[in-house]
């Protein structure tokens, strides 16, 4: 049984960092997509980013240039490294990893970011 599990959010003034980390269980870690999504109240859940098996990153448009992200196969995480932290950034954060036949999301985990 696959289980998502994320950690290392919270509330931070704007312009300060956050580091959120996913902790994956099960196997076939190592060949799926992993990535990190989030949702602010009253939008749609929008991409992050993510990382591929073969280490293809991409970002969504609003957080380039300020985000991170990084997977560790040996540990079996992902981590989203936040900085330059805006208001907008705010929403509930989800951990993601998916391939072929698989699709698995944690349970999400709240970024406050204040003005």
């Amino acid at each position: 049984q696959v289980q998502l599990v994320e950690s290392g959010g919270g509330l931070v003034q704007a312009g300060g960092s956050l580091n959120l980390s996913c902790q994956s269980s099960g196997s076939g870690w190592s060949s799926n997509v992993m990535g990190w999504y989030r949702q602010a109240p009253g939008k749609q859940r929008e991409l992050v980013a993510r990382v591929t098996s073969g280490g293809t990153i991409d970002y969504g448009d609003s957080v380039k240039g300020r985000f991170t992200i990084s997977r560790d196969n040996a540990k079996n995480t992902v981590d989203l490294q936040m900085n330059s932290l805006k208001p907008e950034d705010t929403g509930v954060y989800y951990c993601r990893r998916w391939g072929v036949t698989a699709d698995y999301w944690g349970q999400g985990i709240q970024v406050i970011v204040s003005s």
